[in-house]
């Protein structure tokens, strides 16, 4: 059954839908979406690019010299503080498990990247997967007209880290950049998939006559040349064709949203990013990730700090609100991060530099008991002084509250059977609901 054809039954309304309906909020695809019998749990990832401080946002140090200038303010939950430009996150603290004690290796971005993205270094011949990836092949509904692994604006990031590896083609993400003006007199809707249009003078049928016409001339020449580059070009024309279908290439247009709606996200390509993130979810792709690049704050840390939190605070904190109000929130596991950290100790150049010793991440929604910390850092945020997390334990976690088994194996490139988390992971097990 294609999942936009949902049995009538799914449309039956709550009062609560009602409502919210009523009050031009909740459309009744958000109902439908949240109590049909099929959906499965999605992750939204909040990709900070370059390694955001985490001295500024989640772990402040008031009162030291490695605090810098900005304040720390009271959240949601009673102890719990933050820094002081995340006003509206901090109301959401309920929802959300602040790590304080992530401990890594890896200061490159390139191979910090690659580590918190697949849970491996660079190892020979073997190509790994992207998280994304794994997630999709796990949780992705075949028939559908989505992709399992959607990748809004990941500026920064290099086709390694944007990779499905040894899973296949299949399993890669769907890159999607943004056309028009996303701040104003945006008449597209903002990001879109560019090219899924027909011609004017090519009807739908008649595109489905070519597409099949295309299969049988080609159903020899890849017979005989199997293999990953023929596998890759069958699969871009597939997932073309699905995505061209009506209901696919709605899911990207925003502009059937409220404006205040969208005004609320922030006019910007990363708050519209993280409404489609919200709407990609509600058409049950399993793995969408929004880039929020500029993090790599060397030089003049705090007021790029408090630039980036203008577009951050909004957008995060709309895409919880809005993902409760629709009843996604229990089944949406949101994770906030970065490759790394930056130094608790500010430079010459009134920055921070890269720093994997001590920093956070962020956890939230579905799968996760909001509301608390988890480790410490010391009072000069230099080392981590309870609970260390490494990469393996992170990636573990987010598996568990999506319902994946993180020992699952899948055979590599060079046959050798990989787990989707090394075997070293110890889960966050307090952070799991």
């Amino acid at each position: 059954m294609s999942l936009f054809r949902v049995p009538r039954s799914a449309f039956r309304v709550s009062r609560r839908s009602f409502l919210a309906a009523g009050c031009g909020w909740l459309p009744s695809l958000a109902a439908s979406a949240a109590d049909h019998p099929d959906r499965k749990r999605a992750c939204i990832v909040l990709w900070m690019s370059g390694g955001p401080t985490q001295t500024d946002t989640f772990d402040p140090k008031p009162g030291h010299p490695n605090g810098g200038p900005f304040k720390a303010i009271d959240t949601a939950v009673s102890g719990i503080k933050i820094g002081e430009h995340l006003p509206l996150v901090a109301k959401q603290m309920k929802h959300l498990a602040v790590v304080r004690s992530m401990a890594t290796k890896e200061g490159d971005h390139g191979r910090a990247t690659l580590h918190l993205r697949t849970g491996n270094l660079p190892q020979g011949a073997i190509d790994f997967p992207a998280f994304g990836s794994l997630v999709a092949r796990e949780k992705e509904q075949p028939s559908g007209d989505l992709p399992g692994y959607v990748s809004i604006t990941p500026r920064g990031l290099g086709t390694a880290a944007l990779s499905a590896g040894f899973l296949g083609p299949q399993y890669a993400p769907l890159v999607v950049g943004g056309v028009g003006d996303v701040f104003g007199g945006d008449t597209t809707g903002g990001l879109r998939v560019e090219n899924l249009d027909l011609p004017a003078s090519v009807s739908p049928s008649r595109m489905t006559d070519r597409l099949a016409l295309l299969g049988e001339a080609e159903t020899d020449f890849l017979a005989s040349r199997p293999g990953a580059a023929t596998a890759s070009h069958t699969s871009a024309y597939q997932r073309a064709a699905r995505l061209m279908r009506e209901s696919a290439a709605k899911a990207f247009d925003l502009s059937d949203e409220e404006d205040a709606l969208r005004d609320r996200y922030g006019r910007n390509r990363f708050g519209q990013g993280c409404l489609l993130a919200r709407r990609l979810v509600e058409r049950h792709v399993p793995f969408v990730e929004v880039t929020l690049g500029g993090w790599d704050t060397h030089d003049n840390n705090f007021a790029q700090v408090k630039t980036l939190c203008q577009t951050l605070d909004p957008a995060w904190a709309t895409l919880m609100a809005d993902l409760k109000e629709r009843g996604l929130l229990d089944t949406t596991t949101v994770v906030w991060m970065g490759e790394f950290g930056r130094t608790p100790g500010i430079n010459p150049r009134n920055g921070r530099d890269h720093y994997p010793n001590a920093w956070s991440v962020v956890l939230g929604g579905g799968g996760i008991k909001g509301g608390q910390v988890v480790g410490r850092t010391s009072a000069t945020g230099l080392e981590v002084e309870d609970r260390p997390v490494a990469v393996p334990d992170l990636l573990a976690t987010v598996c568990l509250a999506l319902g994946i088994d993180p020992a699952k194996q899948n055979l590599s490139n060079v046959n050798r059977p990989i787990r989707i988390v090394d075997q070293s992971a110890k889960p966050l097990n307090e952070v799991l609901a």
